[in-house]
Order: structure tokens, then sequence, then C-alpha cells
């Protein structure tokens, strides 16, 4: 039997919602449950404004256009992350500016920041990373100091917290995705959150074309079709209902291969907390020490073979390709991330795994462990 890296729960209301979508025939992105969804979302996480759009990519893509970014504006961020972080600020014409990451929590070193400001700085992308969120006040410190905008990325913390309040909520304007292996999933999508009215309907024309009310088909400027479907908000609806049951199912995930791997020397295992919040695992990394003689792309086709499903880390920013034939990035090292890129990937943990199946999966990491 082969275990999957990621199964998706889908046992609640969401055949029920949308079977009511295909017999009233609201299928399109104009039905009633996108409206309920975003204002739910945007409820839970503490904000006003949600917008919902086609995923979580494009998400980044219309919250940084809607910032108003201009070719040359430089925009501070994390050397490890997703490419989709990256490209939406290259995509604006804007520059994105690196820093390394912490190791024990794997997301971006607040305290390399500072230095990275310019004149030409005009916000700071954090991205909360694999579980544990980004340390948020000094980044709002910074932000309020020198006149910054901070977009955050919370794709991967539906229902985490910092400090007691919300991730999603901590932004001038916040992104999320529902990818099947988020914690919340619409097969495809995400959602944008604001406070700021205006921020919010610029989001919303960019996401619809730029239809404008009155002249539909007359355009004073570019946007996309990223809107999400009835279908799909149907189903973050059923999903979001859930949402308390998925983050403590997450934990006990976290908890039980956490038991059972932390007296392994040769490998770093998330951490269970900070001093601002514990861990929701969205997935169980584990990076090799310098001791294992082998990469994680080894250690993934050794579990591969054993019947474990894997998958890598984000590959630094610095290190793409399509970056570098840009001319980015030129002789820029982060340590850390690239590190974390080369010996770090994730075992099964979505929401629908068998916990019963942890301890075989823990065996067999231990078993290509001792393995030369």
């Amino acid at each position: 039997m082969f275990i999957p890296v990621n199964e998706p729960c889908l046992e609640g209301n969401e055949i029920k919602y949308l079977t009511e979508c295909i017999q009233t025939g609201w299928i399109s992105s104009e039905g009633p449950y996108v409206t309920q969804f975003e204002q739910l979302f945007a409820q839970r996480m503490g904000r006003k404004y949600g917008i919902a759009v086609s995923n979580g990519s494009v998400a980044l893509d219309a919250a940084v256009v809607a910032l108003g970014l201009e070719k040359g504006d430089e925009v501070i961020m994390p050397a490890f992350t997703i490419i989709s972080c990256a490209a939406a600020i290259v995509r604006a014409g804007a520059v994105p500016v690196l820093v390394d990451s912490e190791p024990d929590t794997w997301n971006m070193d607040v305290s390399q920041i500072e230095a990275k400001i310019t004149p030409r700085t005009r916000a700071i992308m954090v991205v909360h990373i694999y579980g544990l969120p980004v340390d948020m006040d000094p980044v709002l410190e910074l932000a309020h100091k020198y006149g910054l905008k901070v977009i955050e990325d919370a794709a991967e913390m539906h229902g985490q917290t910092y400090k007691g309040r919300p991730c999603g909520s901590l932004g001038d304007i916040s992104t999320f995705s529902f990818y099947p292996n988020k914690h919340i999933t619409t097969g495809e999508g995400g959602m944008i959150l604001t406070d700021d009215e205006q921020l919010a309907e610029r989001c919303r024309s960019l996401r619809n074309l730029c239809f404008q009310p009155g002249r539909r088909f007359v355009h004073e400027e570019l946007g996309w079709n990223f809107r999400l479907t009835n279908l799909q908000a149907a189903m973050g609806v059923a999903q979001l209902e859930r949402l308390d049951e998925f983050v403590a199912r997450k934990r006990e995930i976290g908890s039980r291969y956490t038991a059972l791997l932390s007296g392994q020397k040769s490998l770093q295992i998330p951490m269970e907390s900070t001093p601002y919040s514990r861990n929701i695992y969205w997935v169980f990394g584990l990076v090799l020490g310098p001791e294992v003689p082998f990469d994680a792309m080894e250690a993934m086709k050794r579990l591969g073979e054993a019947g474990v499903g894997t998958r890598p880390f984000f590959w630094c920013m610095h290190e793409q390709p399509v970056f570098q034939k840009m001319g980015l990035f030129v002789g820029e090292h982060y340590p850390v991330a690239e590190n974390m890129a080369r010996r770090g990937f994730y075992v099964p943990s979505g929401l629908g795994l068998n916990l019963d199946l942890i301890p075989e999966i823990c065996s067999k990491v231990k078993l290509i462990l001792s393995q030369s």
C-alpha cells in the first residue's frame, strides 16, 4: 500500500451544498455561496472584507497590483517560499529583495529586514511557512517606522493565530490558498482579505476584468478573470464549518509524529510552539542533519520505494533559473534557506491521513536514516 503525502477530508456538508448549486443552476461566479464564503471567511479571520479568487497565486498577483507598486519599487520577502510570492512582485514590475530564514521556525528572519530597507522599499511581504507564523510585531513596527505596506501571505495558516490574533488579519492586505492540501480546500481557490474598503474594491475590480458599473464592456484598465465559482465557494463554506476540527486533527498528527521522531538526532522536526504561537502543522516537515550522507531527493526516493509519499521543501528564490535569467539575485547566498531546500521534505500529513499509519511511516523514516 502506498501512503500519499496528502488526502483531503470531505466528509461534511460538501455534497449537500454542491447539490444545491446544481439544482438551482448557480454554478458560476455569480452564485450566492461566493458572497457567503467571502463574508464568513473574512469574519473568521478578523477582517472586514474578503475577495474570493481562483487560487492563492493570483490572490498575490491582485494584492500586489492593488497596492499600486510601480516599476523599480522594492518589496522585501523571504528567500525560502513558493515562487508565486516573488512572481507576483516581478510581474508588477517591482523588485523582490530577499532575506534568509530562521533555522528553527523555517520562517523569514525578521532581524534581517531593516538592513534591506532602502529609499525604494515600498512593502514587506511576509510568508508564514509550514505551520508557524512569522514573528509579526517587529515587522509591523518596521512598517510603521518606514511607512511600508505589509503583504501577508497566510496561504498555509487557516486557523492559526499570532499572539491570539488570527493570521490573515495582520497585514495591510493578506492572502490565502484553498489548494487540496490546505486546511480548507475548494479544489483550487484563494482569498484576499483587508480592512481597507478601497483596496477591497480595487481587488474586486482586478478580479473581474475591470468591468465598470454601467459600462460593463468599456475598460479603463486591464484586469484578469480571477473569479471563484459558486461550486468552489460552496465547498469552502462546508470546509470552513469544520476548521476548528481540522486544526485539532492537524495538531494531533503533529503530536504523534513528534513523539515518534523527536529522538532522532540526525533529523530536525518542526517546533511545537514559539512564544507567540502553537504549531498547526500544515505539513510535517523534516530536515536532514549534516551527518546524513544523502540529501532530501535521495531520502524521498527511498521513502517512495518503501511506499511513503513525500514532497520536497520549497526551492530558494535566488536559485530559481527563471529569475537568474532575468539577472536577479546575482551573487546572493542565503545559507539557511539553501540548506532547507536541499535537505528538507515533508511526509504524509493530510487531513485524510489514517493516524494508525503514522508509526509505520516513522519506522520507514528511521530505517532510511540508518542506511548509508
